[in-house]
């Protein structure tokens, strides 16, 4: 699908693609490739006089392939982040095309910052879209919202998890937990593989930013105004990689915590079984000896020897118990 906006005094409104050769491309700030078809991408490289780049290029992880300059325009590709309400988001990979005043979107998602982002530019004076580069610029904007808005979900799905795995007691200091640490580390998998993908696409967002900054097409420079938006980019990156950081080592420490509990589990319950083993041994012993088939065992004949060897087997069951108790076995 291809959407055209134009500047109108300080906000963007839609264009018919019907239209495409009408509007002067000064007042033409965004085109917008989304799912495109051949046809589509025909027609805006036409207009523009650029090559697109392909899916599978966009895909493509060298810096090379992703970040360069050609025929007086800039090329930056980046990793963004795409169904994150779901059990399943991705990563999919978003091109930026500056050419002149406009700039060129291709994607093959509709990651949410998109629609909020033209919410915004569509109502007067919203944001900044004078021209392509304060719209690319509002974009990544968005786009680092949306993963501050996710790094958020995950420390706080983490202190959920950190509540359920540590503190299991109520005041009296009885359990109130029926612990399942199987579906435990299943989700902190999940926030771990999602917290990967926001981190890759922080990095792609650190390479976009720097390389736009620096290269100098034609003697053309960023504007200072835009020098100002993209350090303060920089900043908001770099302090969301190190808070992505601070959660990748708390994932660690509850995985590394999840399975030391579940050994303590398991350790506890192999101790009671041993436990309940030796226990077991001075009355079995007992029951062994008078289950033999020899003719004099003295107790036979005794009248009570059938009730005095049961309370054996129970007083010889009990001691063990005492002592271990004693001893803090138990």
């Amino acid at each position: 699908m291809l959407r055209l906006f134009k500047r109108v005094n300080d906000h963007l409104e839609a264009v018919d693609t019907a239209q495409l050769d009408d509007p002067p491309l000064a007042i033409v700030p965004w085109f917008d490739l989304a799912n495109p078809t051949a046809q589509e991408i025909a027609l805006v490289q036409q207009r523009l006089g650029i090559v697109i780049p392909s899916r599978e290029e966009m895909q493509e992880i060298e810096i090379s392939a992703r970040l360069y300059s050609e025929g007086g325009s800039e090329f930056m590709t980046m990793t963004a982040l795409a169904r994150l309400d779901s059990d399943e988001p991705i990563a999919t990979p978003i091109t930026f095309i500056l050419c002149g005043t406009s700039v060129v979107t291709v994607r093959y998602e509709e990651p949410k910052p998109f629609v909020a982002f033209l919410q915004r530019a569509q109502k007067s004076g919203g944001v900044p879209c004078a021209n392509g580069e304060q719209v690319m610029l509002g974009l990544l904007e968005a786009l680092i919202d949306r993963m501050a808005d996710a790094l958020e979900r995950v420390g706080g799905k983490l202190d959920s998890f950190s509540r359920d795995v540590f503190r299991h007691k109520d005041v009296n200091g009885r359990s109130t937990r029926t612990r399942d640490f199987q579906q435990i580390i299943e989700q902190i998998g999940r926030e771990g593989d999602l917290l990967g993908l926001v981190r890759e696409s922080l990095i792609s967002i650190t390479r976009l930013l720097t390389y736009h900054i620096a290269i100098e097409i034609e003697d053309k420079k960023a504007s200072k105004e835009a020098r100002v938006r993209v350090k303060i980019l920089q900043r908001d990156v770099a302090a969301l990689s190190d808070h992505s950081s601070y959660l990748s080592g708390k994932i660690n420490f509850m995985l590394d915590s999840t399975l030391g509990l579940i050994n303590l589990e398991q350790n506890q319950i192999i101790k009671i079984f041993s436990i309940a083993a030796v226990c077991l041994m001075p009355p079995t012993l007992v029951a062994s000896i008078y289950g033999m088939n020899f003719k004099h065992i003295p107790e036979l004949d005794f009248e009570y020897g059938y009730p005095l060897a049961l309370i054996a087997m129970v007083v010889t069951a009990i001691l063990p118990v005492i002592y271990f108790r004693r001893k803090g076995w138990l």
